[in-house]
Parts: C-alpha cells; sequence; structure tokens
C-alpha cells in the first residue's frame, strides 16, 4: 500500500503565527490582571492606563492576528 502525501490546511507560518496571536492573547489577559477592590478598600490600581486602554488593545491585536493567520495560504511546493 503507498501512502500519500498528505495536504494539510495549514503549513508551518500559519502556525507560527498561530502561536504569536495566542501568546498575544495571554500576555494582554495578563496585563488586565491585578488586584481588585474588596468590600473593605478600595484600590485605585484597576482604573490604571496599562489596564484600560493597552492591555484591551493587545488582546485585540491577538486575536486580530490569529484570524490572519488562519487566512493565510500556505505557499504551493512545485
Amino acid at each position: 500500500m503507498i501512502m500519500e502525501k498528505r495536504d494539510f490546511a495549514f503549513g508551518l507560518l500559519n502556525y507560527v503565527l498561530l502561536a504569536i496571536g495566542v501568546v498575544l492573547i495571554v500576555v494582554g489577559y495578563a496585563l488586565m490582571a491585578g488586584e481588585g477592590s474588596d468590600e473593605t478598600t478600595f484600590n485605585a490600581e484597576i482604573f490604571n492606563a496599562l489596564r484600560t486602554r493597552v492591555a484591551p488593545v493587545v488582546v485585540f491585536l491577538g486575536f486580530v492576528w490569529t484570524i490572519v493567520a488562519i487566512m493565510i495560504r500556505p505557499r504551493a511546493k512545485k
């Protein structure tokens, strides 16, 4: 029985770009994490620019990067 070479939907470039996108998403959520306020104390750091502006942009860029990584076609080998 002769095994034929399989053509996968994603190439190596797609997987590398997907990994970068996932890392961006994780980093963005990690930037949003931190101590919050509770019933007895108020923590003003929850309104920090890093948490409210930078981190959501990083997460958004991670999702866009992941979509682009999925949409890129692998090169056809000749």
